[in-house]
């Protein structure tokens, strides 16, 4: 809340930092507390600095461990027209007071902005962006996206409309301006011409310019705006007051033709940059045209046919062959197989069968059912993939922290180094300095645009994700794909990420005296077992065996449990608990005991009264893909290490099958986290792949935390990428697409830079006293087209890419 100059800032739990240190922030004029509530007020001499002050208590608080209660949205920043006013919008917002951090991604139009409820609200900043001319888009985000796609594509008629007319008018301007020069009214032709092509077609850098400037600000517009008016009233002086140039022995020429091609040939450059770069966003376009429009659903018994955001959860939904699925759910009735490339990037289709989970956005084949809805709409696998993709695609990799620094300074210094161009021109250019220096001073100003440079970080990180949730990798931000391709060590957990994480029974042997009926017998026992192994067993002996009704079991808390058939007792258990019930062992069944333990396997005896009559082994299979996986790591030359909650001897086994030298048994989940940490101190890159609870400190602790996706909520929040289909091969693809992306970045931030670096001396002049040659402003404005529209399409060159 605000009154006057206070300022009332929400803080979590009993936390109350010393007012001492608050009041130490210059501007602070006083500071109380009310539960938790912190009040502050800032000084009228201050009051225009309420944004920094603000922002600095917040850091302050945070420091000293407090939490302040904020708000955090992701919302589309509309009319930004080059890199420039990415960065002129996210200043914008880091100004209103209670903003306490803002970042605005020109690739993707998003805007990420972290607030003080109840000091400013979504409304207040859009106000903010408005009088500048941005916009900031405040729909719910289901209905964001098609928004701003509906926007977009209305944007970008209206620019095709307007790059047609201008590139109509802009070849008889040429023609006049280069070969009819002295026919008879060619000046006023090309005024004509040259006119509607700035002042309507090309209003929109004007009047950007204009509220830029109003608010001490500059962007692509101003250079632009500047570039093409100056050429433009330089040639109507000419046209109308020739004299004052032929009083001095030199010629009025007119620069109509130059002003107007350039604003064409921007035009051209922006239309095919918008198109180039809506195809950056082709992964989220796939991900939303997965769900269907309408769902049948049964109500009173009936089929009904229902919007997609009417569906609710416990509603029977319908699937016929060839259908979407529409949201997450069970299938209750009916079976069929599903094609779930979508989740798990495999062409393989997975058999549907009653209790089967189903997801949205999968692809049912040719038989039908029916499934409960469990989750929809915001809460369906579909709409987090859609919404993690979303905010990865519009997080900043580290390098573009530089890129952004470099932005917000281009335009004024480009302004500065035209007008030191005209300037020098003027000294040292003799009789033609002036007119000249103009065409310098318009030419750097027109072949300086900075969308090269803010497309060549964004543009890439956008396909790069999207490639791969097409790949079923999931990837929470730029950083962390950034940061996979320097990876030394890979720790991996082994239950369910290199194991199946389900148990099952590894061998089975029976002693000669076993007869079918003792099958049965252990096939009921274990059926009314609730020890964890028991499904394993039961799993293997299903469909060979006949569940028989009148065994009764009772549970050995820790050890085993017993059976009565008959009048019969039977026990299952390990070697301890048999022997405490003075069960004998066979020789060649207590060597397969011995076997089965040296292969690192979980054992249970089933015996009778007297005798042992089976040996069944137990183990967590290793995945078909994990020992290609861990050898395609090594030949990446990155080093495998196993950290497992099982016993030295379960993991000695499992690293001696796969040929991992790194390895360590009975690890806690707070040792996991620490021996990750020891590896970082000497100087490792860590990566962490898990799936349980007891992995979430680790993969915390790593430089990049993987999740496997069939295992525990919490690993896939903490993880900064998750694997949908828990496939280790999918991690050295992971790799592969970070080392495609980074070297796509690199590609572009070198063709951006050495653009300019290039381009710019050369537009001011640079060869003329060697060669003789200056660089016409028509080509400067095509090749600065050029730029943008190269960056972008060597970003879309990832897409082809085979990882």
């Amino acid at each position: 809340m605000i009154t006057n100059n206070r300022y009332d800032i929400q803080l979590a739990g009993d936390y109350l930092p010393q007012p001492l240190s608050i009041e130490k922030i210059s501007g602070v004029s006083s500071v109380r507390y009310n539960n938790s509530i912190l009040s502050l007020t800032i000084g009228e001499k201050h009051a225009d600095d309420a944004a920094e002050i603000l922002q600095e208590v917040v850091s302050l608080i945070r420091r000293e461990g407090g939490k302040v209660l904020t708000e955090k949205i992701s919302k589309p920043v509309l009319n930004m027209t080059c890199a420039a006013c990415a960065s002129s919008s996210q200043n914008i917002l880091s100004y209103v007071p209670g903003v306490v951090s803002a970042s605005v991604n020109y690739g993707n139009g998003k805007g990420n902005i972290e607030f003080i409820p109840g000091i400013v609200s979504p409304a207040d900043m859009r106000n903010s962006l408005r009088e500048i001319g941005y916009d900031l888009l405040l729909e719910e985000e289901e209905f964001s996206f098609a928004q701003v796609e509906e926007i977009e594509k209305e944007n970008y008629k209206k620019l095709r409309r307007h790059t047609i007319w201008s590139i109509f008018l802009a070849i008889p301007l040429v023609i006049v301006g280069m070969f009819f020069m002295h026919a008879p009214y060619a000046n006023e032709i090309m005024l004509i011409l040259a006119t509607p092509i700035l002042f309507v077609f090309g209003k929109r850098f004007f009047v950007g310019a204009w509220k830029q400037a109003k608010h001490r600000s500059a962007n692509m517009d101003t250079l632009v705006a500047l570039s093409t008016g100056i050429a433009y009233l330089f040639s109507l002086f000419n046209m109308f007051y020739p004299q004052f140039w032929e009083s001095r022995g030199l010629q009025a020429h007119v620069y109509f033709e130059a002003a107007g091609v350039i604003v064409a040939f921007i035009l051209l450059g922006k239309m095919l940059e918008a198109r180039a770069k809506g195809n950056t966003s082709d992964a989220i376009k796939k991900l939303m045209g997965l769900q269907p429009s309408i769902v049948v659903v049964f109500r009173d018994e009936k089929p009904v046919e229902i919007p997609i955001a009417e569906v609710a959860i416990h509603d029977i939904v319908l699937v016929k062959p060839g259908d979407k699925i529409a949201v997450d759910g069970e299938v209750t009735e009916g079976s069929s197989f599903v094609d779930e490339s979508m989740i798990s990037g495999e062409p393989i289709h997975v058999e549907k069968k009653p209790g089967e989970r189903v997801f949205a956005g999968t692809i049912n084949q040719r038989g039908s059912f029916r499934f409960r809805a469990q989750k929809v709409g915001k809460d369906t696998l579909l709409a987090q993939i859609i919404k993690t993709v979303d905010e990865a695609q519009g997080s900043k990799a580290p390098v573009q922290g530089l890129v952004d620094k470099i932005a917000a300074v281009f335009v004024p210094v480009v302004i500065g180094f035209a007008l030191l161009s005209f300037v020098i021109w003027i000294l040292f250019g003799g009789e033609t300095g002036f007119v000249y220096g103009l065409m310098a001073m318009v030419t750097v100003l027109v072949i300086a645009c900075p969308c090269a440079l803010g497309l060549a970080t964004p543009t890439a990180i956008m396909v790069g994700i999207g490639k791969g949730a097409e790949e079923g990798i999931l990837i929470k931000d730029a950083e962390s794909l950034e940061a996979a391709k320097d990876i030394d060590v890979m720790v991996l957990d082994k239950t369910g990420t290199i194991t199946e994480g389900k148990p099952a029974v590894s061998n089975m042997v029976w002693s000669l005296d076993a007869t079918p009926l003792h099958r049965d017998i252990l096939y009921s026992i274990e059926y009314r077992s609730e020890h964890p192994l028991a499904d394993a067993i039961t799993d293997a002996l299903k469909d060979n065996s006949i569940l028989l009704d009148d065994v009764t079991v009772q549970q050995v808390s820790g050890k085993g449990i017993e059976g009565i058939h008959e009048g019969e007792r039977y026990y299952v258990g390990n070697l301890d608990y048999l022997a405490s019930r003075n069960v004998v062992i066979p020789a060649d069944l207590k060597q397969q005991v011995y076997l089965e333990l040296d292969a690192a396997h979980t054992v249970s005896v089933f015996a009778d009264e007297q005798v042992a009559l089976g040996v069944v082994g137990i183990t967590d299979r290793i995945k078909p893909t994990s020992k290609a996986a861990i050898n395609q790591l090594r030949n990446m030359g990155i080093d495998v290490a196993v950290y497992t909650g099982d016993h030295e001897k379960v993991a000695a086994a499992l690293a001696g099958e796969l040929g991992i030298t790194r390895f360590k048994g009975g690890v806690l989940p707070e040792e996991k986290a620490e021996l990750v940490k020891a590896l970082q101190q000497q100087g490792k890159k860590v990566a962490m792949v898990g799936d349980g609870i007891n992995d979430s400190g680790a993969l915390a602790q790593a430089d990049v935390s993987i999740a496997m996706g069939a295992g525990s909520d919490i690993a896939m929040d903490v993880a900064k990428m998750t694997i949908i289909s828990s496939d280790l091969n999918k991690i050295p693809k992971a790799i592969h697409l970070s080392q495609f992306t980074v070297r796509t970045i690199r590609q572009n931030l070198f063709w951006a830079f050495i653009y300019n670096v290039i381009g710019i001396p050369i537009a001011a002049g640079l060869l003329y006293p060697f060669t003789g040659f200056l660089l016409n402003p028509m080509i400067a404005g095509a090749a600065m087209a050029l730029s943008s529209v190269s960056v972008v399409t060597n970003s879309l060159r990832l897409k082809g890419k085979k990882i």
